[in-house]
C-alpha cells in the first residue's frame, strides 16, 4: 500500500498519557547535533510545555527530546505523551515534519540528510511531497533522487501532496493509454486509466485525440508557451480551444475552466458526430433538435455580451498563493500545533 504523503497514517492520538521518563528511548531524530542545553533551560524556565510525541511500538521519542530533558531538569519523573502508531519509517517522516515547522530550526544539512532518507524509504512520493516534508526546494529533492538512482527504485508513478498518483512521464502514460485503447476500443475511461496508470481525465483526453486523428502525446512545452497567449482564429474550433486550454489565465481560474468545459464540443467534430448521431433514438430526434437550438440561442446571447466587453483589461493584480505550510500541512502536524496553541 502506498502511504499518502500529506497525511502520515497513525498520527498522534487525541488522548494524552503521563509516561515515566525512564520508559522512553532516544529519538530517531533528523538532528545531527547534541541536545541544546540553552534551549532546555529556556523550556524549564517556562515550566509548562506541550506533550511530546512518541512512537508507541518502540517508545522512541519522535518529537520532544528537549522537553523531555527539561522535565528531568525540573525533577519530574514523567511527561505527557501523545502516541504515534505508524511504522518506524513513517515516524521519522513525522519527526522531520514537526521539527521543520516548530522549535529549533533544522540546519540545511540536516534537512538534506532527512530528505535523502525519505527518498529511500518512500520512493513513490513525488519530489514536491518530499520537499514539503523536509523544508527543501523541489529542485533540491530532484537532485537528491538523481544521485540516489542506484539505490532508489525508479517508478513510473509517484504520489503527490494531494495523495493522487501521477505518472512521472506524462507522455509515456498517454502512449500506454493509446495502445490500450487501440487494443480495447470499447474499454471504459476507468479501465483505460487503470491500465495506463493515468488519471481518468487524461484517458478522456487521449481518447478524444485518437478520435480526431491526432497524436495522443502532449505538445512540446515550447509550442504550448508560444501559442498559449495568442490563439490563432485560423486554427479551427478545436485548435483555438486547445490553445485556450493551455493559457495560464484560463487554466488557473475556476470560472474560466468551467467555461472551457462548456465550450468543449470536439466530440462532434469529424467522425465523432457520426458516432453520436448513430446512437440517437428515433423518438428523441425532435426534442434533441430543440435542445440544440436552445443551446445555440444561449451561446449567441453570450457571444453578444462577450463582444461588448472593452478590449483593454484592467492591470493584473498580484495573486496571493497559499504556502505549503498553510495549505498542505500534514494532518499530524496540524493536530499537534493546534494543541500547542
Amino acid at each position: 500500500m502506498i502511504v499518502r504523503a500529506q497525511s502520515v497514517p497513525g498520527g498522534p492520538a487525541d488522548g494524552v498519557s503521563l509516561v515515566p521518563l525512564a520508559t522512553l528511548e532516544p529519538a530517531d531524530s533528523p538532528r545531527a547535533g547534541e541536545i541544546d542545553e540553552v534551549h532546555v533551560r529556556r523550556l524549564a524556565a517556562a515550566r509548562t510545555f506541550p506533550p511530546i510525541v512518541v512512537h508507541r511500538g518502540t517508545m522512541r521519542v519522535i518529537d520532544g527530546m528537549h522537553r523531555m530533558r527539561a522535565a528531568a531538569l525540573l525533577g519530574r519523573d514523567g511527561i505527557e505523551v501523545r502516541y504515534f502508531d505508524g511504522t518506524p519509517a513513517e515516524a521519522f517522516v513525522l519527526a522531520v515534519q514537526l521539527n521543520v515547522r516548530h522549535g529549533l530550526q533544522l540546519s540545511r544539512a540536516e534537512r538534506t540528510a532527512a530528505a535523502e532518507r525519505i527518498v529511500a524509504s518512500h520512493p513513490a512520493w513525488s519530489d514536491r511531497a518530499i520537499a514539503a516534508a523536509a523544508g527543501l526546494s523541489v529542485k533540491t529533492v530532484a537532485q537528491l533522487r538523481q544521485r540516489s538512482t542506484t539505490a532508489v527504485p525508479q517508478l513510473h508513478a509517484r504520489v503527490g501532496l494531494d495523495g493522487r498518483v501521477r505518472p512521472v512521464n506524462a507522455a509515456d502514460g498517454r502512449r500506454r493509454a493509446a495502445d490500450f485503447i487501440r487494443g480495447h476500443p470499447d474499454a471504459s475511461l476507468r479501465q483505460i486509466a487503470a491500465a495506463a496508470g493515468i488519471a481518468v481525465g487524461t484517458a478522456r483526453s487521449v481518447r478524444l485525440a485518437l478520435e480526431r486523428g491526432e497524436s495522443p502525446e502532449p505538445a512540446p512545452r515550447s509550442a504550448q508557451v508560444s501559442t498559449a497567449r495568442s490563439p490563432d482564429p485560423g486554427a479551427g474550433a478545436g485548435g483555438v480551444l486547445a490553445q485556450l486550454c493551455r493559457d495560464p489565465a484560463f487554466r488557473f481560474s475556476a470560472s474560466s475552466r468551467l467555461l472551457l468545459r462548456l465550450l468543449d464540443n470536439r466530440m462532434l467534430a469529424g467522425r465523432g458526430a457520426d458516432h453520436v448521431l448513430h446512437h440517437v433514438p428515433a423518438h428523441g430526434k425532435d426534442a434533441l433538435a430543440t435542445a440544440v437550438r436552445q443551446c445555440i440561442d444561449t451561446w449567441n446571447k453570450f457571444l453578444r455580451k462577450l463582444e461588448e466587453i472593452p478590449g483593454e483589461q484592467p492591470p493584473e493584480r498580484a495573486i496571493s498563493r497559499p504556502t505549503l505550510s498553510s495549505g498542505r500541512a500534514s494532518v499530524c502536524t496540524r493536530e499537534f500545533e493546534g494543541r500547542q496553541k
